[in-house]
């Protein structure tokens, strides 16, 4: 969940690599793959499909029992919103959910109102900043 993902666990981060226009998407899934390199494009295994990655700089460790390296993988589901606007995460997000836009390198990012199908605040409102669901 990306509420567990802790800053020391991303301090390494040089980069974020997205293989699609976050504009559209309102969140992406975050988790901490453990994975055989540093850089590149990662082999991907769940259901649904990557959307992007992180990049660590040459200070990040490889696990000394495992060799492997713990990288961040943002992936959507069949059933999430982009996919199915109408079903499950219709409103709310799922725990790992974050919006992409908030999310940098060694920033592990956050839900907002539109990550979670909301509407704008109250305080939103008040300073005119409208986001698009």
């Amino acid at each position: 969940m990306s509420s567990l993902i802790s800053a020391d666990e991303i301090s390494h981060e040089t980069g974020i690599i997205w293989l699609e226009d976050i504009d559209s998407l309102d969140y992406v899934r975050q988790s901490l793959d453990r994975l055989p390199t540093r850089k590149g494009k990662p082999a991907y295994h769940r259901d649904g499909r990557m959307v992007g990655y992180a990049l660590l700089g040459p200070g990040a460790k490889a696990s000394r029992a495992s060799g492997t390296f713990r990288r961040r993988v943002f992936w959507l589901l069949p059933h999430d919103r982009d996919s199915r606007p109408d079903g499950l995460y219709a409103k709310g997000a799922p725990a790992e959910g974050v919006d992409p836009r908030t999310v940098e390198a060694r920033v592990k990012g956050y839900k907002t109102e539109r990550s979670e199908g909301g509407p704008p605040s109250i305080a939103m409102q008040a300073l005119g900043i409208t986001l698009p669901l």
